[in-house]
């Protein structure tokens, strides 16, 4: 049921019965759209343009940012914004200001994290005195926590709403259309203040304690409450870890005290590399590509000639890999993950200049027929990781009759425990 039409700007906007309205600037307005509908009361999201002086459409508004870099242009340019129509008797509008507060960096001034441009302000546009009253307090308290929490001046512009443009139908709902495997970050990490933050979340958005930590290296997996990839990422990924790396989570999206990421974080779940405190390398967002993560960390893991054999099918010269001699009770593991892949009780001298086993530990493995060399072979990589390790031949001994020729270098060896 409609409550009412009315024009804003070139658009006929209109809303739900018993509902109110307001429009918020918050970066890219995909991850904004996301957020903003994952609040309970929020009965609808839409992607738009809004306060410039130029025609309200994507293709213009970028252009128009370029003339105004350039200097040739002192036009007002859109913000990319999001219409949200919430019911009032489900969500206050205090509440609703609080999570435009809570998701996303409001002193970033004309950018927002990776996206830069005054069409990526911060800004809430209202569409009535009483909304404006509400917001600029709003601002006001929530300022007093980032204050509290390091944080420099809120730049969010607050004013009447003047003029109004739906999005392209394509930026409409685009998360939903185009999973990245990645959640928007949910802001600094800092709640606003009172009975509208609960005081575990509030605790759960800490940075970690460096303390606590490996400095040398340490992976931290940036996530964000209700964020499916997160625990998607968790499930298939952290609930398995077995890798030599520490691994830390983290739902703050700053670094632990003392410590240093390259630019800002914009999505969830983002894994950052830290050597000696400072970000090596990070790894954005999860779809369940498993081999493209085990080899975005095993290039800062291996050796360069580990690489060439994990990543390019290599081989090293028969004689001149580790573990030839290995004979103590023990397991060969993934040298990324940490996953077992042979028992030295299944090793034997083969003779070829490579270890050799004839039996690997049950699911380690996966075969692939290679027809490199002009020859047909049984390729064999790591299940966990998918590194290429070798071949397997049918002329082992028994019990199976296989050998499986391994590049001792892409081989790490775990002794057992003295008993």
């Amino acid at each position: 049921m409609l409550k009412a039409l009315f024009i804003v700007g070139a658009i006929i906007m209109t809303t739900h019965a018993n509902a109110d309205t307001i429009v918020f600037g918050m970066g890219c307005f995909w991850g904004a759209e996301k957020r903003m509908s994952e609040l309970p009361g929020v009965l609808d999201v839409e992607s738009g343009y809004a306060n410039g002086e130029i025609a309200g459409n994507y293709e213009a508004i970028l252009a128009h940012e370029r003339l105004l870099r350039l200097g040739k242009t002192t036009k007002r340019n859109h913000a990319e914004v999001v219409k949200v129509t919430f019911d009032p008797a489900k969500v206050s509008l205090e509440r609703v200001l609080a999570h435009f507060w809570e998701n996303h960096d409001p002193t970033q001034g004309d950018r927002q994290g990776n996206d830069v441009g005054s069409n990526y302000r911060s800004a809430i546009y209202t569409t009535s005195d009483a909304q404006l009253a509400v917001a600029k307090k709003t601002r006001d308290v929530y300022q007093a926590a980032l204050k509290a929490a390091g944080y420099g001046p809120i730049t969010t512009e607050i004013a009447p709403l003047t003029t109004y443009f739906r999005a392209e139908e394509y930026h409409q709902d685009y998360l939903k259309k185009n999973p990245h495997g990645y959640c928007g970050l949910g802001g600094t990490g800092v709640k606003y203040p009172g009975a509208l933050a609960p005081a575990k979340a509030a605790a759960a958005a800490k940075p970690l304690d460096p303390k606590a930590l490996a400095l040398k290296r340490q992976l931290i997996v940036f996530e964000a409450e209700d964020c499916p990839y997160c625990k998607q990422f968790k499930a298939e990924i952290l609930d398995h870890w077995k890798s030599d790396v520490p691994v830390a989570r983290s739902f703050s999206p700053q670094p632990p005290e003392g410590w240093k990421l390259e630019k800002a974080l914009f999505a969830t779940p983002t894994i950052v590399l830290f050597e000696n405190g400072r970000e090596v390398s990070r790894f954005t967002g999860w779809n369940g590509d498993k081999p493209r993560f085990w080899k975005w960390l095993g290039f800062h893991l291996l050796t360069p000639e580990q690489q060439r054999i994990a990543f390019e099918q290599g081989t090293e010269y028969p004689g001149t890999g580790s573990h030839l001699d290995e004979k103590r009770p023990g397991t060969f593991v993934d040298p990324i993950t940490g996953a077992p892949l042979f028992r030295s009780d299944a090793k034997f001298d083969s003779g070829t200049g490579w270890p050799s086993f004839f039996q690997p530990l049950p699911g380690a493995l996966t075969e692939h027929v290679d027809l490199s060399h002009g020859m047909r072979r049984v390729e064999v990589r790591s299940a966990s990781s998918g590194i290429h390790l070798g071949h397997v031949f049918d002329d082992g001994p028994p019990p199976t009759g296989k050998r499986y020729c391994i590049n001792g270098n892409v081989l790490k060896f775990v002794p057992d425990a003295a008993k």
